[in-house]
């Protein structure tokens, strides 16, 4: 490679970085073959590209490409406005799996909330369990509805109870269907969490309930969250309003998961 090519490519370097920092904080992923075309350059170039940004800690690297680090959940009221009419339909598609009588633990988290508002006002006789404050709080005025808090420290930035005390709480009810929050779905299909506590409780909710769904609004897909969620092949599946890319759909598609969406 000549002096002069070697000048240039350092040069371009940085409106590659920009493209590809663009392209991962609106798509969540960027792939090397794309980039290496797009750019008109060697894929060890954009391997090189990618270990700096990542080495930077500003995106993470994975087999093929890189992907968003999200290590850090935002707060609440930041995550209520983000895709809420995607969270509604994701309520309305949780509450048509709830029947009469059942005992219905509803995580913490702003989707679940939707799922809280899809089944208020109807006619089920129903037990809801949440460590949600903001959950409890809105159910426990809803007719045809017993809701239960359990107990526990309370998180200030989930505004819900967390740790052992939850998982202590769960054990006087039988349940037999829980929506259960998450921090994403990995480019390899894991659904990840930001808090081992978090984690930890989730993957115990599936163990504990009859059926045990996530609700997962699509802007979930192809992030990275710190802590795996265990025992996820257990859970009867993910509820979401539109489904993932197809690389990340065939992944789900051949662990066996079960996606439940809207047809459009």
């Amino acid at each position: 490679m000549s002096e002069s090519h070697n000048h240039a490519n350092k040069a371009l370097a940085p409106r590659r970085h920009d493209e590809i920092l663009r392209r991962i904080a609106s798509d969540g992923s960027v792939s090397i073959a794309d980039l290496s075309a797009f750019f008109e350059v060697s894929r060890e170039t954009i391997r090189r590209d990618l270990k700096l940004l990542g080495d930077k800690g500003q995106l993470e690297l994975i087999h093929g490409g890189a992907v968003r680090f999200d290590a850090i959940e935002p707060g609440l009221g930041e995550r209520t406005r983000e895709n809420a009419q995607g969270k509604r339909v994701i309520g309305g598609i949780a509450a048509a799996l709830v029947e009469d009588g059942m005992v219905v633990f509803l995580d913490s988290g702003t989707t679940t909330f939707a799922v809280a508002h899809a089944l208020a006002g109807s006619r089920l006789n129903l037990t809801i369990c949440t460590s949600s404050l903001a959950i409890a709080l809105f159910l426990c005025h809803q007719p045809n509805i017993k809701a239960h808090i359990l107990g526990g420290e309370i998180d200030p930035r989930e505004e819900a109870a967390a740790g052992l005390d939850v998982l202590q709480a769960v054990e006087r009810f039988r349940i037999d269907i829980a929506f259960l929050g998450g921090g994403a779905v990995s480019p390899d299909g894991d659904i990840t969490d930001f808090t081992t506590a978090g984690s930890l409780l989730r993957s115990q909710m599936i163990s504990k309930a009859h059926k045990a769904y996530f609700v997962l609004d699509s802007s979930k897909f192809g992030r990275l969250t710190p802590m795996k969620i265990s025992n996820t092949a257990k859970a009867a599946g993910i509820i979401t309003d539109r489904p993932p890319k197809n690389v990340l759909l065939n992944v789900l598609v051949e662990r066996g998961v079960e996606l439940l969406f809207p047809l459009r």
